[in-house]
């Protein structure tokens, strides 16, 4: 069964409203799609549902990208179908085809009101609108009040109060081998600069202390608009991603707050942002997605960005700014991967040291033209590749992280019962929630000392233990 703690619920309206239940499922990205439709039925009147049965209809914003989720999204579908009878399926898993052609969704479960791709939000509330009228409207009645998880213009955040993903751009221009991304979300469309800094200093301002920037390839924002002029408070701004940077660094620092970055290619103009990192201003720490590291193996997967020079970037980024952290994926047993070609990966994982990484065994995704490329490998060398890098980069995690013991550090809290009587758990700037670890949080040995959500503290580590810290509060 789907967890009901992935729901989101209003609290009541004075008069009876329609009520709309709502499961989001996938990646960050698609969350912020499910935070658009949420805040845009909250700005009709609609009310949420916690479960499929209270409501006049429900919504299921999908994942397509691998096997997995699709059969995830899938099985949600029945359930919200067998429980409820009215279904609007909407995300990635909605512009998939299937089989024979048509859309998947509605091969599998015809008996759905309607289906979309991702970011829709018109086309969904179009089909909310049609099965469930709403109940007044928008440019005439009242928002209503703001609450909890309602950021202003941001709008409704369904991440904790003290952290948001900022989605600065949809879609990608890249045709990897491997990914079905663009089929199923399209080529880049960077959102107005404007735009998106409003957003960030209304989540500032609402209370976030972690701002973190999303998007399929944070590197090329304003590519495809040429990094047209915008504005700002009426000041111009190009739509680019240092400029993006230097203003949110900016916005949060009246705040405290942390800004840090994600699915970020590693294009030489990323240098350009480690000064702002090494001056503290925005995070240090990079999510780059290197995927492989023999030239041959990345020409096949149609990598982006002269992945050959990896090498250089990490060594130039580390001479920049020491502190900085990086964390990537990587794909082992890849279609004609040799075992010289994979051990030219382990190499490069010793030698780029990279502080987080994570690795997945080649599985063919529907669509992809990875599919057709020769010499597929046998699922147990995949497995066997994919366990061989792990204990490698595993290796180097934990060299990482015994190396910060004795240091102290700026502890972001996640979790804090009881004011952090009996200790808690936190996040230092090198750990991005639910990918990295976390801080552990021992009591204060200080009486007065408590520990709050969303605040910083200052920490003490006393000692490694697996992925994660353990830390005195000082």
């Amino acid at each position: 069964m789907t967890d009901p703690s992935n729901f989101t619920a209003a609290s009541p309206a004075p008069s009876k409203a329609p009520t709309v239940g709502f499961v989001s499922l996938g990646c960050p990205k698609a969350l912020t799609d499910s935070e658009l439709i949420l805040t845009q039925l909250r700005a009709e009147g609609y009310e949420t549902s916690k479960t499929f049965a209270g409501a006049d209809l429900v919504i299921v914003n999908t994942c397509g990208f691998i096997d997995d989720a699709v059969k995830e999204s899938l099985d949600t579908i029945g359930e919200a179908l067998a429980a409820n009878g009215k279904v609007i399926v909407t995300g990635c898993l909605g512009a998939k085809a299937g089989a024979e052609g048509g859309n998947l969704v509605q091969q599998v479960h015809p008996k759905v009101l309607a289906v979309t791709g991702p970011h829709a939000t018109q086309e969904v509330m179009d089909a909310v609108h049609l099965h469930v009228p709403k109940p007044h409207d928008p440019f005439v009645d009242l928002v209503p009040e703001a609450r909890a998880e309602f950021r202003g213009v941001a709008g409704i955040k369904l991440t904790p109060r003290h952290y948001a993903y900022l989605k600065i751009s949809e879609g990608c221009n890249h045709r990897c081998t491997f990914c079905i991304i663009p089929s199923l979300r399209g080529d880049l469309v960077s959102r107005p600069i404007g735009d998106v800094l409003g957003d960030a200093r209304a989540l500032f301002e609402s209370g976030v202390k972690e701002l973190l920037v999303i998007s399929q390839d944070t590197s090329a924002y304003g590519v495809d608009i040429k990094y047209r002029t915008g504005f700002f408070d009426g000041q111009p701004v190009k739509t680019r991603m240092l400029d993006l940077c230097e203003r949110l660094a900016a916005l949060a620092e009246p705040f405290g707050a942390w800004v840090r970055l994600h699915y970020v290619y590693p294009y030489p103009h990323v240098d350009e942002v480690l000064p702002l990192m090494a001056d503290g201003r925005v995070l240090p720490y990079l999510d780059v997605p290197f995927q492989h590291a023999h030239p041959d193996v990345l020409k096949r997967m149609k990598r982006p960005a002269s992945g050959e020079r990896n090498l250089e970037r990490l060594a130039r980024w580390r001479e920049i700014c020491p502190q900085i952290v990086v964390r990537s994926t990587f794909i082992a047993g890849f279609p004609g991967e040799t075992e010289a070609e994979f051990e030219t990966l382990l190499d490069f994982m010793r030698e780029a040291q990279i502080d987080r990484a994570g690795c997945f065994a080649y599985s063919p995704v529907e669509g992809a033209t990875a599919n057709s490329i020769p010499g597929m490998l046998p699922q147990a060398v995949r497995e066997e590749r994919r366990a061989r890098f792990m204990e490698v980069a595993e290796a180097v995690s934990v060299a990482k992280l015994q190396s910060r013991v004795g240091a102290t550090m700026q502890v972001l809290v996640d979790h804090a019962p009881a004011l952090g009587r009996k200790g808690g758990i936190g996040r230092s700037y090198a750990d991005a929630p639910e990918i990295d670890g976390t801080v552990k949080l021992l009591p204060p040995e200080k009486a007065s000392k408590t520990l709050k959500v969303g605040e910083f503290t200052r920490a003490r580590i006393v000692a490694a233990d697996g992925h994660d810290l353990v830390a005195q509060p000082v």
